[in-house]
């Protein structure tokens, strides 16, 4: 029943897609608006019997002083409401701020807001709720042009795993960098789930106001995020606002939490955008200089791992997505590699199959590790790896990863005791996917790589058994992308490069060379 109305809701709110669309309005700008209604709408309920809430909602600017207003009359109030808004504080503030009326044609956001008002969103449960944003937040990843992909991390690898870090009521669940609060909104599945805990009203409480630490950089995820967490009830709109906006790698937060689940964005990369004394955009890498860091660095997958070790308590566990290259590059890369392997056990790796993010040509992992207290041994004894890649292809439409897809992974995980483990491969089957490796193994490998395969690719191994044209043509593209993108990260170095050489060495006109050659030759000579 849920599900159906879930689903009716949605069929409903993205049918205006397509006349918003047609007047210029984009997935992105469509889904900030409805946050900004939907809000509205649930703060006036709110203010109503039974619940006679103060919303801190100023008088003259709440969703009665506008719903039922039309024409030119409703895009002024809704304007002036905006703005009115974005000068409180809490949530309300957080949301609202900056926030402008992207829906140009009256006629049209008249027929949002009476969508909206027909709803009774407050008694709706927060499961659908949750799942008409959830829902809404996926159209608007699979948007390509709106490139809200690389902030929206696949849900069944989102649950596959919390069910294997298995949080417990009553500890801390932080977020660095949370997009859109997939994380949270899985973690706090878990844990209201009666199979796993049968919380009571302390544990109910803490779980609302007291269990999550976010961050989030891009000002218009960050508002998404907060909506997403009001409507599972998660913080409060008079409270503490559970995310803070802004670049989490700038600073030790000071806070220490059990568990971090993250998916940190996608490209190698810090940089910083200014403008040069010609008027010219440049970017310069961005180093974070933090006394907690291990080393320095200006790949922000090494600085999130870093900044992660940072964040757990002495016994706080990590599940982290990180592409390839956190894996097996050098230089800053072996540094933390060592690191993570003598003070935290490092003790899992899942290798993840190619098609199943929306930003293209990504390889990428999911490293498990549990911090450690302060000791002269080395706290990793052995890496399980999962290879969950090789053999195994997956597209965003036609065959999308399930969580069902991941199961054989979480059983062998085995989250109820990781101690209890048994390898799938062994020289009798060498396609098992689950096989141990003792530390030893990996520390003498050149830069202590974790880029480890094993199980052959049938593709290459076996022409009559290739993948289906389509899925090849997948790869291809796949490889290609990654390529290109590495090609064109490789191409801004050299060009920074460039410009660095010439300001120290500016050039210098024919004649000049030429007298500069000639004494050269000259001093050869004699």
């Amino acid at each position: 029943m849920a599900e159906n109305n879930a689903s009716s809701i949605i069929s409903k709110v993205w049918g205006m897609c397509d006349p918003l669309r047609d007047d210029g309005v984009s997935y992105g700008d469509y889904l900030e608006q409805l946050t900004y209604l939907i809000f509205l709408k649930m703060s006036d309920e709110y203010a109503k019997p039974p619940y006679k809430r103060e919303t801190g909602i100023p008088a003259g600017y709440g969703w009665s002083d506008m719903n039922t207003l039309t024409g030119a009359d409703l895009e002024e109030q809704y304007k002036k409401t905006l703005e009115k808004l974005g000068e409180q504080g809490g949530i309300l503030g957080q949301i609202f701020k900056g926030a402008i009326n992207k829906v140009s044609n009256a006629a049209i956001l008249f027929r949002i807001v009476q969508m909206i008002d027909r709803e009774k969103w407050v008694s709706m449960s927060s499961d659908v709720k949750g799942e008409i944003y959830e829902g809404l937040l996926q159209k608007n990843a699979e948007d390509v042009k709106s490139g809200a992909g690389q902030y929206f991390t696949p849900r069944p690898l989102i649950q596959a795993m919390v069910t294997c870090v298995r949080p417990e009521p009553m500890k801390t669940i932080a977020d660095p960098c949370c997009g859109s609060g997939g994380f949270f909104l899985a973690a706090q599945s878990f844990l209201t789930d009666p199979a796993n805990y049968a919380l009571d009203r302390e544990q109910k409480e803490f779980l609302k106001n007291k269990t999550f630490f976010g961050n989030e950089l891009v000002p218009s995820t960050f508002k998404l995020c907060l909506m997403n967490l009001y409507l599972h009830n998660i913080g409060d709109i008079y409270g503490n606002v559970p995310v803070a906006r802004g670049d989490s790698l700038l600073t030790d937060p000071g806070y220490r939490v059990d568990y971090v689940l993250t998916n940190p964005p996608f490209g190698k990369k810090s940089s910083l955008t200014f403008t040069n004394e010609e008027g010219e955009q440049e970017e310069e890498d961005l180093v974070y200089n933090r006394q907690d860091f291990w080393t320095t660095s200006s790949n922000k997958q090494f600085n999130f791992i870093q900044h992660i070790n940072t964040l757990l308590k002495a016994s706080g566990k990590a599940a982290v997505v990180v592409p390839d290259n956190v894996l097996f590059e050098g230089g800053a890369g072996e540094v933390i590699r060592k690191k993570l392997l003598a003070t935290c056990d490092l003790h899992t790796i899942l290798r993840l199959p190619t098609g199943i993010f929306y930003k293209q040509g990504v390889k990428a992992n999911v490293i498990f590790f549990d911090k450690r207290p302060a000791s002269a041994e080395i706290q990793t004894k052995h890496v399980w790896i999962y290879d969950f890649r090789t053999n195994i292809h997956f597209t965003l439409k036609q065959n999308p990863l399930q969580y069902s897809d991941l199961e054989d992974f979480i059983a062998c995980y085995h989250p109820e005791n990781r101690h209890e483990r048994t390898e799938t491969w062994s020289e009798d089957n060498p396609d098992g996917r689950w096989r141990k490796f003792d530390v030893a193994e990996i520390l003498a490998r050149d830069k202590t790589s974790l880029d480890i395969f094993w199980v052959k690719d049938k593709s290459l191994a076996d022409l009559d058994n290739l993948p289906a044209p389509d899925v090849l043509a997948d790869d291809i593209i796949e490889n290609l992308q990654s390529a290109l993108a590495s090609f064109a990260e490789l191409r801004a170095h050299l060009g920074q490069k460039q410009k660095e050489d010439a300001a120290l060495y500016p050039k210098v006109q024919p004649d000049q060379r030429m007298v500069a050659e000639d004494m050269t030759f000259g001093n050869m000579e004699g």
